[in-house]
């Protein structure tokens, strides 16, 4: 298995430790063919993606893509934020991105109270108790999860049931509807190989993502191995190994919309 591309890299435009330029050098070292630099959505309190910022920072993808030769996307790891699957994406700044992945993530400005209640705070609590949520506060996460890929043109969800359970089942079958891809993401352990396997069987397809905050991490696949060797499912599920790139939603959005 040979990564092709790496869709999941932060920067100091949120709390990444490299640049542009240093991560897609260092996807360039790693023979790969496209990288993203997907910081934190604008919602995030502490690390989030300034408006005001995002000149500069397509100034230095464009840079970027010059000086490796590769091809680089601006990106943004959005903000899960409300029950009906609400995101900090407004749709008057998808054309500004050429990828869109999402994720549920602490410390947010969320859409309501009750909002940062039943999607982060009961799911926290349980995460930090070591006990699987109840199936009240499951159910919630899962219609969060569905309509936000229900609702915006959503390329990949991010680190899915880290620290928030949800019906993975469930949300890989919306996933697979509507082409949205679902992360093996490489920085943190987020299923089990029979969770990946569970997924696998509704027809959904995955990228691995290294979720780099570091130039060093660009294109790490080690625990996506580790996980692949328990589960079962063919390589040919996965869209960004062996010489193959996905298709993605938002591209497809931005030909449809203008």
């Amino acid at each position: 298995m040979i990564l092709t591309a790496d869709y999941h890299t932060h920067t100091p435009y949120s709390h990444g430790k490299n640049t542009v330029l240093e991560n897609a050098l260092a996807a360039k070292d790693k023979g790969l063919k496209e990288v993203a630099i997907t910081d934190h959505g604008f919602n995030h309190l502490l690390f989030g993606l300034k408006r005001k910022r995002l000149p500069d920072l397509r100034a230095e993808i464009e840079e970027a893509k010059k000086l490796t030769g590769i091809n680089v996307l601006m990106g943004m790891e959005s903000n899960l934020i409300s029950l009906d699957g609400k995101t900090d994406m407004k749709e008057s700044e998808l054309p500004a991105f050429d990828i869109y992945l999402c994720g549920i993530h602490e410390v947010l400005r969320y859409s309501s109270i009750s909002d940062a209640y039943n999607i982060m705070f009961v799911n926290y609590v349980a995460y930090k108790r070591g006990k699987r949520p109840s199936d009240k506060i499951v159910k919630n996460t899962t219609r969060a999860y569905v309509n936000a890929v229900k609702n915006n043109p959503i390329d990949i969800l991010t680190h899915i049931n880290y620290k928030c359970c949800c019906d993975l089942k469930e949300v890989a079958k919306v996933c697979a509807d509507y082409g949205t891809y679902i992360e093996i993401n490489t920085k943190k352990r987020h299923v089990s190989g029979e969770e990946l396997n569970m997924m696998a069987a509704t027809g959904v397809r995955f990228i691995i993502d290294s979720d780099a905050h570091s130039a060093d991490r660009v294109g790490d696949t080690a625990i996506a191995e580790q996980l692949l060797a328990e589960a079962d499912i063919p390589l040919e599920q996965i869209d960004n190994i062996d010489g193959r790139l996905p298709s993605f939603r938002l591209a497809e959005y931005k030909k449809l919309h203008g």
